[in-house]
């Protein structure tokens, strides 16, 4: 197997267009996740504008290009899943029946370790690196909305028939109610960053507009279009004033929810819930097989959700010392944070201690 490194900026467009073409036909060979916006060549590059350090390796068989792998490196050879913080989908995009050599990979790509926290299903030679995996939600609506909202109602007809309701006293009390699948308006994307770092602090976790790289990439992505790729920011206006917006990114079966957020204060009317119910809709009329909900317990989730996929935390290793001082220091920090969470008695208690730093800060 040839397996050779680029910067991204080196990725030739015939390479391009072989990655994309994998995953446009991901779900005919039985691999829909492959389809993620998050494994697409324009969120590696994007993210390459952003951060120092991003890679792609590139397997080749018989001279053509097989497999996809993009990543970070450190000058000491640490690796990173292109985007990890962010990126809620990693691995890498392959042919059918295409198999590797996870060592062997590293080796390649000059890397001591490297580390994931959202491994797709199905990455079998990085899965012995494992230590943890978790749900993914998933709102399927390769059936049509009307039958995404039947199943709905059979599973949860309480919560569907009052978020209905909601949106039609919506209506009534605060005027016309619009929706913008595809808003190009950046001011509304601006609207959505500012609302969501007041979440971020109100709820006394960081703040990940305040990095300057997250900003850049959600600005690049925001402005990225190509055939089966876009960065999709939805809106939810009251009488032509947002109250609910989403960013996110779409391939041509795959809608990945990113960023959500509303105003606090039409709160009563759970915005955001109709956003979703909204994007369901305008998703299914546009092709989508289904919207991902992104790792992570909320109650939001479950409610809305058909099904879970799994995704998968850890590192793969050769045996170099690099590789171990990286273990040696991460593996604490994910252990704990991992105990906490799976615990409701923990989580609720860490949760209570983080809203009440968050209305501390609010203040100042």
């Amino acid at each position: 197997m040839d397996i050779r490194v680029y910067r991204p900026g080196e990725l030739s467009s015939a390479d391009r267009a072989a990655w994309t073409a994998l995953q446009s036909k991901a779900h005919l060979n039985g691999s829909p996740e492959l389809a993620n916006p998050f494994l697409s060549p324009e969120f590696t590059l994007a993210v390459g504008r952003a951060r120092r350090g991003v890679r792609i390796a590139v397997a080749y068989e018989d001279g053509e290009p097989a497999a996809f792998f993009p990543f970070q490196r450190t000058a000491a050879g640490v690796g990173r899943a292109a985007g990890l913080g962010v990126s809620d989908c990693q691995g890498l995009v392959h042919r059918p029946g295409f198999t590797w050599d996870a060592k062997e990979l590293l080796r390649a790509c000059s890397l001591a370790v490297w580390e994931f926290d959202h491994l797709m299903e199905g990455q079998a030679p990085f899965e012995e690196g494992v230590s943890g995996t978790f749900p993914s939600p998933v709102m399927d609506v390769d059936q049509g909305y009307d039958t995404y909202l039947n199943q709905l109602r059979a599973r949860s007809p309480k919560f569907t028939r009052t978020t209905l309701a909601k949106e039609r006293r919506l209506g009534r009390d605060a005027g016309e109610v619009r929706y913008v699948h595809d808003e190009r308006d950046q001011a509304a994307l601006h609207t959505l960053m500012a609302w969501k770092s007041a979440q971020y602090r109100r709820t006394g976790r960081s703040d990940r507009f305040a990095h300057p790289w997250i900003n850049q990439l959600v600005h690049q992505l925001f402005h990225t279009r190509s055939e089966p790729f876009a960065g999709i920011l939805s809106v939810l206006y009251a009488d032509g004033r947002p109250i609910a917006a989403h960013f996110g990114l779409r391939t041509e079966r795959v809608l990945a929810c990113w960023f959500p957020a509303y105003d606090t204060d039409f709160a009563k009317y759970s915005p955001g819930l109709i956003l979703h119910l909204r994007m369901a809709e305008a998703a299914a009329a546009d092709g989508i097989a289904y919207l991902d909900l992104g790792r992570g317990q909320k109650e939001y989730k479950d409610s809305l959700k058909t099904r879970e996929i799994s995704v998968s935390e850890g590192w793969v290793t050769r045996r170099h010392p690099v590789a171990f001082g990286h273990r040696a220091r991460r593996a604490p920090v994910r252990a704990l944070r991992n105990a906490v969470l799976s615990r409701p008695e923990l989580f609720e208690s860490a949760d209570r201690v983080l809203k009440r730093m968050g209305k501390i800060r609010s203040r100042r």
